[in-house]
């Protein structure tokens, strides 16, 4: 008799909010947001110090979602979902290219279509940089917040911190580095978005984990944490 793997509900359910960011990410990517605060005197607009691509917070969701998986479901399970992400990554990526090849229809907008031309059209280097990135830094942060768990399973939110804070690091280390060497200096570039993406990922992913987790075991049936 044929038997089938068991796939929880919160597995079935992470798993296409998961591909849902993977492919979101790239998109909103293509705008900087600064977080800090922003002063006006006269004409002149002062913008706060962190400024940072807007996909990090579809990749923040990433970091949470993979971690909660590895509590859930183990690490293996985790890693497996960190490797069907490519699915949804690149064939995004090809749809894009082909939408941004095809013309346009005659009746829109000139300015609608620049502008989604700009959107679609990025680079191979920055989509590359891009799967490269998610790859090292998504399998890093399950194997930091796994190898964590080793010592009983306790301190969520501390699991969870110190694994979204490096993989971070190393996401922006390897993305800049390789999206944009020798196209222009990127050591402002790597301290500014590093120090962004860190300051989130202290602040956001511990409490994203938590209620992941916890939404994770109510549709399993399950309590606490």
């Amino acid at each position: 008799m044929e038997t089938r793997p068991h796939i929880t509900r919160s597995l079935f359910f992470l798993s296409i909010f998961y591909g849902g960011m993977v492919c979101i990410a790239g998109v909103l990517g293509n705008k900087q947001v600064s977080l800090g605060p922003i002063s006006q005197i006269g004409n002149w607009v002062g913008v706060g110090p962190l400024a940072v691509e807007a996909g990090i917070f579809a990749f923040l969701l990433l970091v949470a979602v993979s971690s909660a998986v590895a509590e859930l479901h183990g690490r293996e399970t985790a890693n497996r979902l960190v490797i069907f992400g490519f699915v949804p990554l690149i064939i995004s990526m090809l749809l894009s290219w082909l939408v941004w090849y095809l013309p346009a229809s005659p009746g829109m907008r000139p300015e609608a279509s620049d502008s989604i031309q700009y959107v679609l059209g990025a680079t191979w280097r920055i989509w590359g940089a891009g799967i490269v990135a998610y790859g090292v830094s998504q399998t890093l942060n399950v194997t930091i917040f796994s190898a964590m768990r080793s010592g009983g399973g306790k301190l969520l939110w501390l699991r969870a911190g110190v694994a979204g804070v490096l993989s971070q690091i190393v996401d922006t280390l390897i993305f800049v580095t390789l999206a944009f060497y020798n196209e222009f200096p990127i050591g402002p570039l790597l301290v500014g978005q590093m120090l962004a993406k860190v300051v989130l990922s202290a602040l956001l992913v511990p409490v994203l984990i938590y209620f992941f987790v916890a939404l994770g075991r109510s549709l399993d049936g399950r309590r606490g944490l």
